[in-house]
């Protein structure tokens, strides 16, 4: 009897599958994301900023917005903090919760393209696997990984939010390049080494890499 009633749970789990298979297919709409960058005056894209805590991501990605938005270009920032606070606020510091951190904002990120938007995306995302996946998700988008390889020494040096001490401490578990791996990207568009070079200087580089790309 209780064979009968595993196998029938078993059908019936694998009928909702399909069913749900079924329902959830992908509605195309007439208005195309060329159209809205049309509107715009401007090709999307992704900029994928990737490096560790108080590499200067957010600064770059500060800066480039600002010099983007007085051209007229229409841009948003994605920041890892930021959303922390709300898209990804139930996830912890894990390498799964990381994975799917990274996960969540590229296809945000995606979306945003599909609107017609340059978004610039300031996360750690420490993994290979999931940088690689965030450009599959990127599809046909435009997609410049920026490596910003400001070295471990100088990023504890600056330390502003106290991370780094809190971390050494052990106050702070999981944290990107003390007791969680970051992996250096193996083949980036473009690598910024925000410790040796100034943010404007690093803003200069990563602009003249994007009149190639982008304008």
């Amino acid at each position: 009897m209780n064979r009968i009633s595993d196998t029938m749970l078993e059908i019936e789990a694998e009928t909702n599958r399909n069913c749900e298979t079924r329902i959830v297919t992908y509605q195309d709409f007439e208005v195309s994301r060329e159209t809205r960058a049309k509107m715009k005056g401007q090709k999307p894209a992704i900029i994928w900023l990737t490096g560790l805590s108080g590499a200067g991501k957010s600064t770059i990605a500060n800066r480039l917005e600002k010099r983007l938005i007085a051209e007229g270009k229409h841009v948003f920032i994605l920041d890892g903090d930021n959303v922390r606070h709300g898209l990804n606020k139930d996830l912890d510091f894990s390498d799964e919760s990381r994975a799917e951190n990274v996960r969540r904002v590229a296809e945000v990120a995606r979306l945003m393209a599909e609107a017609g938007l340059i978004v610039i995306v300031a996360l750690i995302s420490p993994f290979q696997k999931e940088r690689r996946l965030a450009r599959e998700i990127a599809g046909d988008v435009i997609f410049i990984e920026t490596y910003v390889s400001t070295s471990l020494e100088i990023c504890e040096a600056r330390d502003a939010k106290g991370l780094y001490d809190r971390a050494r401490a052990g106050e702070i578990k999981n944290f990107t390049g003390i007791d969680s791996a970051f992996e250096i990207p193996d083949c980036p568009d473009i690598v910024l080494d925000a410790g040796k070079t100034s943010a404007t200087e690093a803003v200069n580089r990563l602009y003249s890499h994007l009149r190639l790309t982008i304008f």
